[in-house]
């Protein structure tokens, strides 16, 4: 059952556990171009024993089809971390991002001070993203969803679908091609870089520049498939990140972190 918490638009909370202390990690999903939050429901079910697993819900999809979609990456950025601040307490705070998300999660990082961060599927900032960067028109981001298969071939080609989901398309996919990544302090925490070994979106050398963009430990990991592998893996990776995370020591709130440029 889904549960919204905080500012009730933005965040879900798919699973609960019986004693909130067992979770002693809050961990916060930032899903893909034109994805929602539901996309990670089964990283929460693999999760929620060590995490207090949330998802971001963007506006202009599902629930929240009605709010007009942000086509500014800077901009969802601030809205996220307005958003995320008041429900953060004094346990430590994970961001995990795939693909658009992880640009979200990386931007965010740079104000929020997490204990980790994951970065998903995405090459690094200050390389550009290609793919979803170069597509201008509805035809371009069709053809480019159906390269990386992770919207059924039957939903594409449904007019009633396509007229729900191509308003926060193409703001998703104009956020992501307008992004220019911007000098400044870089996430001190550890940064796990995940990929799928056959997707386009992110050759080698984009993926290990990675390491450029944080102050900390920075590992990476490749996983069989193409660039939605984290459908096929989802085990694995929980189990990568669970890991991590039990036991983690608590952090202090963070009561000075800087606000969105």
């Amino acid at each position: 059952m889904t549960a919204p918490v905080g500012p009730r638009t933005w965040l879900r909370r798919f699973h609960t556990a019986p004693d909130p202390a067992t979770r002693p990690v809050r961990l916060v999903c930032l899903p893909h171009a034109g994805g929602a939050a539901g996309y990670f429901v089964p990283l929460s079910a693999e999760l929620s024993a060590v995490a207090d697993v949330l998802a971001v819900q963007y506006p202009g999809r599902q629930d929240r089809w009605h709010e007009p979609a942000v086509d500014d990456l800077h901009e969802l950025v601030r809205q996220v971390v307005a958003a995320l601040e008041p429900a953060l307490d004094e346990r430590p705070l994970v961001l995990f991002g795939h693909s658009m998300g992880a640009l979200v999660a990386y931007e965010a990082a740079r104000f929020l001070n997490p204990a980790r961060l994951y970065v998903s599927g995405c090459p690094a900032p200050s390389r550009g993203v290609g793919g979803e960067g170069e597509t201008t028109g509805d035809e371009d981001i069709l053809a480019d969803l159906r390269t990386l298969d992770g919207t059924s071939g039957e939903l594409l080609s449904d007019p009633e679908v396509l007229e729900l989901i191509m308003p926060a398309l193409r703001a998703d996919y104009r956020a992501v091609r307008t992004y220019r990544w911007r000098p400044g302090p870089e996430p001190a925490c550890p940064l796990t870089v995940l990929t799928g070994d056959r997707d386009p979106r992110t050759p080698a050398d984009a993926v290990l520049d990675w390491k450029r963009h944080g102050t900390g430990e920075c590992r990476f990991h490749a996983y069989e498939g193409g660039h939605f592998y984290l459908t096929e893996h989802v085990r694995r990776v929980a189990e990568l990140v669970g890991a991590d995370l039990a036991p983690h020591p608590r952090a202090a709130p963070g009561k000075d972190r800087p606000h969105p440029r």
